[in-house]
């Protein structure tokens, strides 16, 4: 059991590693179709704020990602299954140069194999039981949705930037309305990294001193049991000292969780995507006030140096959103593995770490196929159109990541694409390729899931359920 454990862990690992150079041309097509930087500098610049995510984002995607399952259905061969077909279909997918979703091949992949576990194990009719309804659906309705939100948020975004260059008052206004609320927000409900740490060390010296107290009082129960001559009389000291060693045990991991966080709140603060998301809204809106003071060689200079901070921006997101799905996949395996002793509630330390490293040094060996299929294809991509891609896309993951959706950001920034290419005209857009692209995400789920279910068919025969 040990050795399949660790055995998933390691192939989860190389999927998330697979998933960053599979998607690596998302965050840096724009910025190598526009020249801003060569392919070694972006895919550096990209992998550098994929693991940057680390230090903002929490883990609700990722436990989003392992309730995909009913628990009765997990088991670690399951999982095994699924994380081969999911590495499979992106290595696939990936020689092709199709743009496929890496996060529902990996929701196929667990799906598919906990179909065909239950199938097995069980009736027929119990199959699609295996796989939780509300989330799945969920899911699956944000393959449409993210790239739609992405294509009109990028569509606002690239209006906004071209109203901007008028000497009209309301492009302006509007600006500094969402400089204004911005600011407001970041005053009212963000923690500075002072009152973060000032809270934690409440937090910890509350619990230190429920321990102490509960230590005490269970001593003075054992002395009562032992003084105690009828079974009756020690009964109920004996649940006190149960329910004392449970709090003990609770208090103990609230203390064991606060004290890493000690680093990044030190750093970064408590609540950093709702910082960073009115950053970049900020960022934007300084950006358009002076857009009417340039002409345009002066504008263009201006968008290739924006497209650095909004492609940095769509790589946070993209290594947030993405690492979490592997997390949840190697918490859901721990899980199964021992039940009594791991949670969602309670991440293991080193996962999180693991997993941004892997999917950091995988987009660090790139993805030249996609970036040609993602840069010039769709729709030819200017610096202008660029920023509003990358900016649009970065919203679109801080949101659905906020919502702990696991989204994909291949959909993400196809759809922004789109966008801009549709303020243009929309003959402007390649509908061809991207209907080519549409049907190859429909398909990523089904597809992977079949594939998973076989795969589980083959594990099964050599002893593994």
């Amino acid at each position: 059991m040990l050795s399949l454990l660790i055995t998933i862990i390691v192939l989860a690992l190389i999927f998330d590693y697979i998933n960053g150079f599979h998607d690596a041309a998302n965050a840096i097509a724009t910025v190598v179709s526009t020249k801003v930087l060569t392919p070694f500098q972006a895919v550096l610049w990209a992998a550098f704020f994929n693991f940057a995510a680390y230090f903002i984002f929490d883990h609700g995607v990722a436990n989003t990602i392992a309730k995909t399952v009913k628990s009765e259905f997990i088991t670690l061969a399951v999982i095994l299954a699924g994380l081969i077909a999911a590495i499979s279909w992106n290595l696939i997918t990936w020689w092709f140069g199709i743009p496929s979703s890496s996060s529902h091949t990996l929701i196929g992949g667990f799906g598919g194999a906990a179909i065909a576990h239950a199938l097995l194990s069980t009736d027929a009719a119990v199959g699609l039981g295996a796989i939780d309804g509300p989330t799945i659906i969920k899911i699956i309705s944000f393959i449409f949705l993210a790239p739609l939100v992405g294509m009109l948020v990028a569509f606002i975004i690239s209006l906004w930037f071209l109203h901007s260059f008028k000497k009209g008052l309301m492009p302006k206004f509007i600006s500094l309305a969402i400089i204004v609320t911005s600011i407001y927000c970041l005053s009212s409900f963000i923690e500075t990294p002072a009152q973060a740490v000032a809270k934690s060390t409440v937090k910890i010296e509350k619990a230190e001193k429920e321990i102490t107290a509960l230590q005490l009082s269970t001593t003075d129960d054992v002395k009562q049991i032992a003084d105690a001559d009828l079974k009756a009389k020690a009964e109920p000291h004996f649940k006190t000292l149960k329910d004392a060693k449970k709090k003990i045990k609770e208090a103990e991991t609230t203390i064991a969780s606060k004290k890493p966080q000690f680093l990044k709140v030190l750093l970064f603060g408590n609540n950093m995507k709702w910082s960073l998301l009115f950053f970049i809204l900020i960022s934007m809106s300084l950006f358009t006030l002076f857009l009417s003071a340039l002409n345009y060689a002066q504008s263009e200079r201006w968008f290739k140096r924006m497209q650095l901070v909004s492609s940095a921006a769509f790589s946070i997101g993209h290594g947030g959103n993405d690492s979490q799905k592997v997390m949840g996949i190697i918490m859901a395996a721990y899980i199964a593995y021992d039940p009594t002793v791991y949670s969602l509630d309670h991440m293991v330390e080193w996962v999180p770490l693991a997993c941004y490293a892997a999917i950091a040094l995988g987009t660090m060996s790139g993805g030249w196929k996609i970036i040609k299929t993602m840069g010039t294809k769709i729709t030819k991509v200017t610096p202008f159109e660029g920023v509003a891609a990358e900016t649009a896309g970065a919203l679109t993951l801080f949101i659905t990541e906020m919502l702990k959706i696991p989204v994909s950001t291949t959909h993400t920034i196809t759809g922004s694409i789109i966008g801009v290419g549709a303020t243009k005209r929309l003959s402007a857009v390649r509908w061809g390729v991207t209907i080519n692209l549409l049907w190859a995400w429909i398909l990523t789920i089904p597809v992977s899931a079949i594939f998973a279910g076989i795969v589980y068919l083959i594990v099964s025969l050599f002893g593994l359920k």
